[in-house]
């Protein structure tokens, strides 16, 4: 194995960008799905608090700019992106870090779903749909939960990287 400039040792890149690929394939599968057999608006109702519901997002987490004129659809594809380059940058210089290259897959595997979804419809697809007692969490997708899971393993990376540090 190389050293790299950090001072680690880099593993192999591919199983990073594998895992990116599973979450980017079922990310796409399902919005395929939900496409084919949903119009917009419709719903399926699950459980007490969940549905399957076909919902465009314009904007961005939470429907963030949803409402703007059409300019957010690039915006957020360029930064969806550059943030997949500086993934892919992070992962080379530290795939060796088991923790911290998982979260970076989740997160470029979902971010790219979204990109490819921007870029083809205009909108992302999202699909999940959880409520209780009249209120609603924002429908949400794969990609979503990929990039969620993704920020909590970069959070508790960086909780246990620094408690060994002390």
């Amino acid at each position: 194995m190389a050293k790299t400039t950090f001072g680690t040792t880099s593993a192999s890149l591919l199983p990073w960008l594998g895992l990116a690929l599973i979450l980017l394939i079922a990310d796409q599968l399902t919005k395929v799905l939900i496409l084919g057999y949903y119009q917009l608006g419709d719903a399926t109702y699950v459980t007490s608090f969940f549905n399957v519901v076909r919902v465009h997002n314009t904007g961005a987490a939470f429907s963030f700019l949803a409402s703007a004129s059409g300019w957010q659809r690039w915006f957020f594809t360029a930064i969806g992106i550059g943030a997949a380059l500086f993934i892919l940058w992070m992962l080379k210089s530290h795939a060796g870090q088991k923790l911290f290259s998982f979260a970076l897959a989740c997160i470029l595997g979902g971010a790219v779903g979204n990109v490819i979804d921007r870029t083809l419809y205009g909108y992302v697809v999202d699909f999940l749909d959880f409520h209780y007692a009249g209120w609603h969490f924002p429908a949400f997708n794969v990609a979503d939960s990929a990039i969620t899971v993704g920020a909590i393993c970069l959070v508790l990376d960086e909780l246990l990287r620094v408690r060994k540090a002390k």
